[in-house]
């Protein structure tokens, strides 16, 4: 091998060992990369369900008329408290003319029936006296007039009803519609000189007036399927008035649906609530949460829950404890009740363990505008 080639392998041997120890050399001198470490703590943990909703009262009835006509006088304004019995509104009868004319026919011929009844029975009667007939054929005939006499009677009541809306209506044919219940007038949704149909079997009939007792009021929301399960009939809860301020109030809960309701994709589950608020304060259909306790421990050990990492495999909750020698083993966990922040251990660590902050966010993780990037280790 000639004098060139030796000199040249010797100088590519020497600038490859330079880079083999260049590479070792920066290896050795990388920081060490600390975690920092929390200690598990007693604390305690309560776990609440919010169910979003309305305050509505207990006892609401709607007044609807039993005749079609249209209003002729409104007595009341919304918001006005009023007593069971009180004329709320007059309703002034528009009668069929076809329902008119039929009963006008039928009044005429009930009275023809009558009168020829009539005349039939005294007829009876004056043989009978003379003993041309017998008994039971002249009862017979005053039986036959009593009927027609019904049927008259009946024919004119019909007709005053259809013309008047009563049969004690006055001249102006007016029906009075009065409240059902004691409370407070909520809405009125027709005006004078409307146009009413009455409340039948085929028509729910155009409502008059609302009126609610506001003195007792009910809380009406809905819970998720996953939730209602733990919920109990009896139990006390706390609903919060956004429009007071969020003040609570406390509440017990009464009912809960035995039948969910599918809304959004998701099944939810309708409940009630009674509300203890004093009188000043109720505005019908305030909206509202409802705070339901589930679950509470008292005095456990706990761990943030942000220390916790989940086996890709199995999903079994884990991990990672400073032992003696500086290292971080794992170590699963058993966990119980959660409040989003701090979750229950029930197996896995003790109070003096040094529990790894698995997410943090080393210094050279930061870009070059400041903003942190996520380890993107273990």
């Amino acid at each position: 091998m000639n004098k060139p080639t030796r000199i040249t392998l010797i100088a590519a041997g020497l600038v490859a060992l330079f880079f083999v120890l260049k590479y070792f050399s920066d290896a050795n001198s990388k920081s060490i990369i600390e975690y920092e470490t929390q200690t598990p703590y007693y604390t305690s943990l309560n776990t609440n369900v919010v169910a979003t909703g309305k305050l509505n009262p207990e006892d609401e009835i709607e007044l609807k008329p039993q005749v079609t006509g249209i209003v002729d006088m409104i007595y009341v304004e919304e918001g006005d408290m009023i007593e069971k019995g009180d004329l709320i509104a007059k309703i002034r009868v528009v009668p069929n003319e076809q329902s008119l004319t039929s009963a006008k026919s039928r009044i005429n011929s009930s009275k023809l029936s009558y009168e020829n009844s009539k005349r039939l029975f005294e007829r009876s009667k004056e043989l009978f006296n003379k003993g041309v007939i017998s008994k039971q054929d002249y009862e017979n005939s005053e039986l036959s007039l009593n009927q027609a006499n019904e049927s008259y009677i009946e024919a004119q009541n019909v007709f005053k009803i259809i013309k008047q809306g009563s049969l004690s209506g006055g001249g102006s044919a007016n029906t009075n519609i009065v409240a059902q219940i004691s409370g407070t007038i909520l809405e009125i949704p027709v005006r004078e000189g409307n146009q009413v149909i009455e409340s039948n079997n085929f028509n729910a009939g155009t409502t008059i007036a609302t009126v609610a007792d506001m003195s007792i009021m009910i809380f009406e929301g809905q819970v998720d399927e996953a939730e209602v399960g733990k919920l109990e009939e009896g139990k006390e809860i706390k609903v919060v008035l956004g429009a007071l301020g969020e003040e609570e109030f406390p509440s017990k809960l009464t009912f809960v649906a035995p039948k969910g309701i599918e809304a959004n994709g998701a099944v939810q589950f309708k409940i009630k609530a009674d509300v203890e608020i004093p009188t000043s304060k109720v505005r019908a259909g305030y909206s509202a949460n409802a705070i339901i306790e589930i679950e509470n421990t008292e005095n456990s050990l706990c761990i943030k829950e942000s220390l916790i990492q989940f086996n890709r495999f199995t999903e079994k909750p884990f991990v990672e404890i400073l032992n003696d020698e500086g290292l971080f083993i794992k170590k699963d966990i058993t966990i119980g009740i959660s409040d989003g922040i701090s979750v229950e251990v029930l197996e896995g660590v003790e109070e003096d363990d040094k529990i790894k902050v698995w997410n943090k966010v080393l210094e050279e993780d930061k870009g070059g505008d400041g903003e942190e990037r996520p380890d993107s280790e273990d």
